[in-house]
């Protein structure tokens, strides 16, 4: 009687363990299958990659916030700062007629003030990262709206005084955010931050504060600094992520990156999961984003409104926490 009772409790955890593990990858594969048999082209050569492309922008932003809640902070001001990027890198090149270079280092620099201003306040008013975030966020968004008048910006726009817009979007620029190059930038960044978090000292010690903030102080841990490393890396990334998306779309939208927090949220919670990893990574932010694009593109596929799209997201956030937050308890 006694063996039968502590046998089942070890079965049904290693059943639990199992799925934890392996949950993700096993339902990206059943929803391959599932849409592959329900459509004809969703297994094609092009729709892969349109996959791929579509959740560039999106896992690019969630990298960001993954590393932020490395250090167990939870930067929500993600997809404004990317909202900033994308208008301002816009703006410099249609109203400015700037360069290249000179474009992508002004925002690139915007960018990380954006996540300086995160930091300063998170670090020196000690009030919860969501909560301060939320406000930046607003105050981002609020800048962005600012900044470009509620206006669209695009090539040969007109402007408030009558006369169009001279500056010229380069062309090399508009490659940044088509195939390969846009699969490649995200990759790239996958794989800079998997190895920074998992192999360097610095990786170790975000995972350390992010785990115990007062024992990673007694064991002589610069907390502040690496908080402060941590939302600029996240604006950082998320000032990428505007810029391919004004790279992809040519033009600078209202508010263009707000749609993209809610994905990238659900990408680097459901990453905690993955390989049983039981933190936020970037391996498993990318299969987070893998997951979300694939559900989108079937559904799409499947001729699924687009309005209840919402409800699949969230539904699968909502069972990433339950699975997350369970495992940490027991």
């Amino acid at each position: 009687m006694n063996k039968a009772n502590t046998i089942r409790p070890s079965r049904g955890g290693g059943t639990f363990q199992f799925f934890y593990k392996y949950g993700t990858l096993i339902t990206i594969l059943l929803l391959i299958i599932f849409f592959g048999a329900m459509t004809d082209s969703f297994l094609n050569y092009t729709n892969i990659i349109s996959i791929l492309r579509s959740i560039s922008i999106v896992t690019i932003i969630a990298i960001g916030l993954t590393v932020s809640l490395a250090v167990g902070g939870f930067d929500l001001s993600v997809g404004s700062t990317a909202s900033v990027a994308n208008a301002l890198v816009m703006s410099l090149f249609v109203w400015h007629g700037q360069s290249i270079g000179v474009s992508l280092a002004i925002t690139i620099f915007f960018c990380l003030i954006v996540g300086l201003v995160n930091a300063f306040l998170v670090i020196n008013f000690k009030i919860q990262d969501m909560l301060m975030t939320l406000a930046t966020m607003f105050i981002f968004q609020g800048l962005a709206l600012t900044y470009t008048r509620g206006a669209t910006i695009s090539q040969n726009m007109i402007m408030p005084n009558g006369d169009f817009a001279t500056g010229v979007i380069p062309k090399a620029f508009g490659n940044l955010g088509k195939v390969p190059w846009i699969i490649i930038i995200m990759i790239v960044v996958v794989l800079l931050v998997h190895i920074f978090l998992t192999y360097t000292k610095h990786g170790r010690y975000m995972y350390m504060i992010g785990g115990n903030v007062e024992a990673a102080k007694l064991s002589g841990i610069a907390v502040s600094k690496y908080r402060l490393l941590a939302y600029l890396i996240s604006a950082l990334f998320a000032g990428i992520g505007g810029i391919i998306l004004a790279s992809r779309v040519m033009t600078a939208e209202v508010n263009a990156g707000g749609s993209y927090l809610m994905d990238a949220v659900a990408a680097a919670f459901i990453g905690y999961s993955v390989l049983g990893a039981g933190k936020p990574n970037a391996f498993g932010t990318f299969v987070g984003a893998v997951l979300i694009g694939i559900l989108s593109n079937g559904l799409v596929m499947m001729s699924i409104p687009y309005y209840s799209m919402d409800i699949v997201k969230g539904s699968v956030l909502a069972l990433a926490l339950a699975i997350t937050y369970y495992k940490r308890k027991h």
